[in-house]
C-alpha cells in the first residue's frame, strides 16, 4: 500500500515537472517586444530600431512589434531601417497605430519592408514622392527620372519580397497615392487591420512569415508585450538629430563663435564651437559647399568688422552672407529626404525666423563690442585737461577735483587751494595726478 502511494506521488511529481517545463517554454516563446517610432525619421530612429531588435533577439522574444506614426524623414535613415528589418533573425511587425496615425513617405517604405504590415482603423499611408525644396519657401514634387525610377524600383522590390501589391507600391512614389486602412487591406498592401495591439496579436497567431529564407510561425496569441525603453545615447541622439534642433544648434553655435572671437573672455567661442559640432553631428548629411562658403565668408566679414575702422559695410555684408548661407543650408534636399510639404513649410519658417533673430542679436552685440573698443580710454583722454579743485590738495592730502560735472579723486606734490584750477599730468590707478595751472 505504501509503495503504491509512493509510485502515485512520484508520477504526479514528474507530470507536474513536465507541465512546468512546457509552460516555461511557452511563456518564453510568447514574448513580444514593443518599440515606438514617431515623428521625423532620423539617424536616431534607425539607432533605436537597431537597439530594440538586438535586445529582442538576445532575450528570446518571438517578434518585434513596431508601432509607428510619422510624416516621413531622412531617406538614408529609412534605407538603414529597411536593411535592419531585412537582416533580422525574428519577425518584425510594423503597425500604423493608434487610430488617426499616418505612415507617410518614409513610413510607407518601412511598412512595406516589414514581415507583417498592419494598420489601425482610420490611419493612412502613402505620399512617397520626394519633394524638391527651394530656399525661398517654394516646394514641388520631384519628377527627375533617375530619382523616381530608383525609389520606385526600391519600394516595388520590398512589396514583391513580401507578396504585396507592387502596383500600389509604384503609385505611392510616382503619383503620391494615399490609402486608408480599408483600401490598403483590400488592395493587398497590408496584411491585417486591427483596432488594438491585443487584437492584432490574436489575428497574427499561427501566421507563417518568411524571415531570412526560413519560415517562422508566429506565436503571438496572449503573448506578453514588453515595451522597449531607448538608451540614453538614443535619447540624446533623438534630440540632436531633429532637423529643427540640429539646424538651430548649428546657427547659434556659429553666431556664438563669431561673438566669442570678437569679444574673447566670455566663453562664447567655446559654447559656439560645441553647438557647431553638435549641429553638424545632428544634421548627419553632406552639407552644400556653396552654403558653407557663404557662411564662412560671412563669419570672416563680421569678425573683420571688429578690427577695421568704420561700421556698416563689412558687418552688413557679412550678415547678408550668413542669411543666404542659412537659406542654402536647410537640410531638405530632394534626394535625401522624404517628408510632407507641411513639414517643409514649418521647418522653413522656424529656421529662417530663428536665423534672422539670432543673427540680428549677434550683429547688435558685435556692434556694441566694436563701439566700446573704438572709444578713447577715458582716463587716457583726461590727461592735460583742466580740472577745478574742490578740496585742498597737497603732498599728504588727497581730495576731489571736478571735470565735466564729475568728481574725481586727485593728489598733487604741491599745495593747491580749493576753487583754483589745475591741470591733469598723470594718474595713479583711479587717482588723478594734478599740478597747479598757474605753475604750468
Amino acid at each position: 500500500m505504501r509503495s503504491r502511494a509512493v509510485f502515485i506521488l512520484l508520477t504526479l511529481s514528474l507530470f507536474a515537472l513536465f507541465f512546468f517545463q512546457l509552460t516555461s517554454v511557452d511563456s518564453e516563446q510568447s514574448k513580444v517586444l514593443l518599440v515606438r517610432l514617431e515623428g521625423t525619421i532620423t539617424t536616431a530612429t534607425s539607432n533605436l530600431m537597431r537597439e530594440a531588435l538586438e535586445y529582442a533577439t538576445a532575450n528570446g522574444y518571438s517578434a518585434l512589434l513596431v508601432t509607428m506614426d510619422t510624416t516621413g524623414g531622412s531617406l538614408s535613415a529609412t534605407f538603414e531601417i529597411v536593411d535592419i528589418i531585412e537582416h533580422s533573425q525574428i519577425p518584425v511587425i510594423v503597425y500604423i497605430y493608434p487610430s488617426g496615425s499616418k505612415g507617410w513617405s518614409a513610413g510607407t517604405f518601412i511598412l512595406l519592408a516589414s514581415h507583417v504590415a498592419a494598420m489601425a482603423p482610420h490611419t493612412l499611408i502613402g505620399s512617397c514622392q520626394p519633394v524638391s525644396y527651394s530656399p525661398f519657401g517654394n516646394s514641388e514634387p520631384i519628377r527627375d527620372e533617375k530619382t523616381i525610377n530608383a525609389l520606385t524600383a526600391y519600394i516595388e522590390e520590398r512589396a514583391r519580397m513580401h507578396g504585396r501589391n507592387e502596383t500600389a507600391a509604384r503609385l505611392f512614389v510616382t503619383h503620391n497615392l494615399n490609402l486608408n486602412d480599408e483600401s490598403a487591406l483590400k488592395y493587398g498592401v497590408i496584411d491585417v487591420v486591427a483596432s488594438g495591439i491585443d487584437e492584432l496579436l490574436a489575428k497574427l497567431d499561427g501566421r507563417v512569415v518568411r524571415v531570412l529564407d526560413r519560415d517562422v510561425i508566429l506565436n503571438t496569441k496572449d503573448a506578453a508585450v514588453h515595451k522597449y525603453d531607448p538608451s540614453l545615447r538614443v535619447m540624446l541622439l533623438n534630440i540632436v538629430s531633429d532637423p529643427v534642433i540640429a539646424s538651430l544648434a548649428f546657427l547659434i553655435g556659429l553666431y556664438a563663435l563669431i561673438f566669442g572671437i570678437s569679444a574673447p573672455g566670455h566663453l562664447a567661442e567655446i559654447v559656439g564651437a560645441f553647438l557647431l559640432i553638435l549641429g553638424l553631428v545632428g544634421l548627419g548629411f553632406n552639407i552644400n559647399i556653396a552654403a558653407l562658403l557663404f557662411l564662412v565668408l560671412g563669419a570672416i566679414l563680421m569678425i573683420a568688422e571688429a578690427y577695421t575702422p568704420g561700421f556698416g559695410i563689412l558687418g552688413g555684408s557679412g550678415f547678408l552672407f550668413m542669411i543666404v548661407g542659412s537659406l542654402l543650408l536647410i537640410p531638405l534636399g530632394s534626394a535625401q529626404w522624404l517628408a510632407s510639404e507641411d513639414f517643409y513649410k514649418i521647418f522653413f519658417g522656424v529656421i529662417i525666423s530663428s536665423a534672422l533673430v539670432i543673427g540680428g542679436f549677434t550683429l547688435f552685440m558685435v556692434y556694441k563690442v566694436v563701439k566700446a573698443k573704438r572709444q578713447k580710454p577715458l582716463l587716457k583722454g583726461i590727461i592735460n585737461e583742466i580740472v577745478y579743485v574742490v578740496d585742498e590738495l597737497g603732498p599728504d592730502k588727497h581730495g576731489f577735483v571736478k571735470y565735466s560735472g564729475e568728481y574725481w579723486m586727485a593728489k598733487s606734490q604741491e599745495t593747491i587751494k580749493p576753487g583754483s584750477k589745475a591741470i591733469v599730468v598723470g594718474k595713479d590707478g583711479h587717482v588723478l595726478i594734478v599740478k597747479s595751472l598757474e605753475e604750468k
